[in-house]
């Protein structure tokens, strides 16, 4: 076996693709950096990310699988399973092996079969952070949010954000992997940081801006007092707004 570690970066991932092709590694196995400590006696090559190469691996696959396959193949990547690169690889050296079909339509094929499954799974995820996400002003003016999604989808719904709010300033923050987007009124830019989570969600912390808090509690109390208790259907409620969103909806805060 021969073991490539990548940076976890797609463009990483599609690198070590290429390389195993243009070195002719036997039988190849891809592996992020970071699980290297699981493999500690493993001899790996280290992969070192080159743009022009995973691009000529993306022109390859859109001549062979279309746009529209090559996004599942990103969707598969961003849900972050477990040996997803095993998978990946597999469904590209199969669509390799068979340049004129489509392969992704055959379903019988159990990797295609879990990219498509997964493909679907994230773009749920995407819709509905695209939906639920919900911006709180900062003193600064600048609009904040903090997301905690079961995928790695933060880049997928910029464009929707970007679109909607090209007016104000925002940073939608992933709690998970600790990274953010920020949008100046001109650029995106793809921001690392650890915030401290917990001085965010003290109600006498002073980041938000008074009109915020005052619109937040307006809100809350407006959604309570127009709330009819008799016709209360929790297990309808929860089929259209599962529980783990609820963190995120302004209504569903006590103040």
């Amino acid at each position: 076996m021969t073991l490539l570690s990548y940076d976890s970066t797609f463009e990483g991932f599609l690198t070590a693709v290429f390389e195993i092709y243009e070195f002719k590694y036997p039988n190849p196995k891809i592996i992020k950096k970071d699980d290297l400590q699981q493999n500690l006696f493993a001899d790996a090559i280290e992969i070192i990310t080159d743009n022009s190469k995973s691009d000529r691996v993306i022109k390859k696959l859109n001549t062979q699988l279309e746009s529209d396959g090559v996004r599942s193949l990103i969707y598969a990547f961003l849900s972050e399973k477990s040996g997803i690169e095993d998978i990946l690889f597999n469904v590209i050296n199969y669509s390799v092996e068979n340049p004129k079909v489509n392969i992704l339509k055959d379903f019988a094929n159990d990797n295609v079969l879990q990219v498509v499954q997964l493909t679907k799974s994230v773009g749920r995820e995407k819709h509905r952070m695209e939906a639920f996400v919900r911006f709180e002003q900062l003193k600064d003016g600048i609009y904040f949010s903090k997301i905690d999604p079961d995928f790695d989808v933060l880049t997928l719904i910029i464009r929707h954000f970007k679109n909607r709010y090209q007016d104000q300033k925002w940073l939608i923050y992933d709690l998970r992997r600790k990274y953010g987007v920020y949008y100046d009124l001109k650029d995106i830019e793809i921001v690392s940081m650890d915030l401290d989570i917990k001085s965010l969600e003290d109600k006498n912390n002073q980041v938000f801006s008074e009109t915020e808090l005052n619109y937040q509690k307006l809100w809350w109390e407006y959604f309570d007092h127009t709330n009819i208790k008799e016709r209360k259907n929790t297990k309808l409620h929860v089929q259209h707004v599962p529980k783990r969103y609820w963190k995120y909806l302004t209504e569903k805060k006590m103040f």
